[in-house]
Formats: C-alpha cells, sequence, structure tokens
C-alpha cells in the first residue's frame, strides 16, 4: 500500500520518511516472521554430533543482547548484564536462538523505560542457571504453563500492541529440554516484570593449574 502511493502520488518528504519507516518494519517483521517458521520447522531435525562444540555461554548472552538493542532501536544500558564465563557443550546455533528469543520477549514487553537484567551462575559442578528479567505486565500464574505451546499467545488478538506468532518460546522450551535442560517462569519479587530461568548441563572448567598439568603429561 506505501509502496502504491509512493507511486501513484507526490507525497512530501516527511511523508516519504514516514513511508520508508514503515516499509521498514513491515519488512524486518516479515523477516522474523519467515526466520521463526524456519527455526521452528527445524526442531525435528536430528543433531549431528561434530555441531557440537563448546561454547563460551557469556559471549552469547552478550551478543544476543547487544543484536536485540539494536532492533529494537534502544540504547545497551537497557540490558544489565551480570554474567561469569562458563563453557556449555551445544550447538552454537541452539544457544543463539534461545536467549536471542528470551531477550527480544524481554525487551519487547518491558514497560516504556524497559530494564533488563541478565545474571550467569553456575549452580554446582554439572548446572548453570541463566536468569532474565525484565519490568513488564509480567504474565499471570495460570498462563506461565501455556506460553511454551506454539502459536500460543496471551490477550485478544485484536488488542495486542506488539507482533509476533507465539512460537519463540515453544522454540526457547524445545531446544532447552534437548540440551537436558530446564526453562522456568515466575514473577519478579520486587515488582512488576517476569523472570526467567534456563538451567543448562555445563562441567566444571578445569583450572590453569590442571591445564598446566595435562599440557605437561601430553609432553611427557
Amino acid at each position: 500500500l506505501y509502496l502504491q502511493t509512493l507511486g501513484r502520488r507526490r507525497v512530501s518528504p516527511d511523508e516519504q520518511a514516514d513511508f520508508v519507516r514503515v516499509m521498514l518494519d513491515d519488512v524486518e517483521r516479515l523477516d522474523q516472521l519467515i526466520n521463526h517458521l524456519l527455526d521452528a520447522a527445524r526442531l525435528d531435525k536430528t543433531v549431528i554430533d561434530t555441531e557440537v562444540v563448546d561454547v563460551e555461554l557469556a559471549e552469547v548472552l552478550k551478543e544476543c543482547a547487544h543484536t536485540v538493542c539494536v532492533r529494537y532501536r534502544v540504547p545497551t544500558s537497557v540490558v544489565e548484564l551480570d554474567v561469569s564465563p562458563i563453557t556449555i557443550r551445544a550447538r552454537r546455533v541452539d544457544l543463539d536462538l534461545i536467549f536471542r528469543n528470551i531477550l527480544d520477549n524481554a525487551v519487547k514487553y518491558a514497560s516504556d523505560e524497559p530494564q533488563v537484567e541478565v545474571s550467569l551462575r553456575r549452580i554446582n559442578d554439572k548446572q548453570c542457571a541463566t536468569r532474565i528479567s525484565d519490568n513488564g505486565k509480567g504474565i499471570p500464574l495460570n498462563l506461565r504453563r501455556k506460553i511454551f505451546g506454539r502459536f500460543f499467545r496471551m490477550g485478544d488478538e485484536l488488542m495486542r500492541e506488539k507482533p509476533g506468532m507465539g512460537l519463540g518460546l515453544h522454540i526457547v522450551h524445545t531446544l532447552v529440554r534437548r540440551l537436558g535442560g530446564r526453562v522456568r517462569v515466575r514473577g519478579r519479587f520486587d515488582g512488576p516484570g517476569t523472570v526467567f530461568e534456563v538451567i543448562l548441563p555445563a562441567d566444571e572448567v578445569p583450572s590453569q593449574k590442571e591445564i598446566a598439568q595435562a599440557k605437561k603429561a601430553e609432553v611427557a
């Protein structure tokens, strides 16, 4: 419609700028829609062992946070990171999908002045926990299980202000379970908002002393 309008009549420079902005937003929305559909279709694909590598989870979280902030045109300071170096054995693309989708929702559904906090800590020598909290309206208790269903979206379709298909959290839940982890959601204790917690297997990283001893053993 906007392209047809530009082709059929003369519009002011300000109107042209508005048209271009709307069209770019729609192209970005459609691009995300297509990618979500493709990601959902790939969930049944068998994982090849050679695709599984050691991935530094803290770096994944930093990159996902930056990407989401750029997409929503907000300062990178909106996402506050408090992460420790932890190595995960997984496909990098799976971790990207998990945390980009959660962070995307956190920023998209946050308040008018979004504030998102991300923490990464080791629970024990076999597991780590990533917590992502926002300052949005929160998710009602009776819907916290349903949000991971395919195509599920909260609220009246006519009243929704945020675009989406309800596939993001389904992808998150499926991939986390495939990695042998679990994801859960709860409300914030200090005000409105939502906290997502992703628990994943993470072997204890050897100390520098252990690495040095291993290298000596190899030389010997």
